[in-house]
């Protein structure tokens, strides 16, 4: 039998009495569109070639943070709290952090 946790307060959730959640969250990086009124002009294989030489200077980092999905399992009353902020700017305001 596959037993389900809530991934927030870890609390068993039980598929036959209660409903589990997914959350899935994507993290990718924002790349602006290419304006149409830019002339056609430009060297494409002299930009790649740039590219590649700024992408082998960063390293695997790079490549391994430009995409992230996380998959998370709720149960009823920690789904409320997230969509309530899912950001968790609610909870830094408890804790009291600074604001450096």
């Amino acid at each position: 039998m596959i037993r389900y946790v809530c991934d927030m307060c870890r609390r068993e959730i039980h598929p036959d009495r209660d409903i589990r959640y997914q959350v899935k969250i994507e993290v990718r990086a924002a790349f602006e569109p290419m304006s149409d009124d830019e002339p056609d002009d430009r060297d494409h294989l002299e930009e790649i070639q740039d590219i590649l030489e700024s992408l082998n200077q960063l390293g695997e980092e790079a490549f391994e943070s430009a995409e992230k999905v996380l998959q998370f399992d709720l149960c009823s009353e920690c789904r409320k709290r997230f969509l309530r902020d899912p950001l968790g700017r609610e909870a830094s305001k408890i804790l009291g952090f600074s604001k450096n």
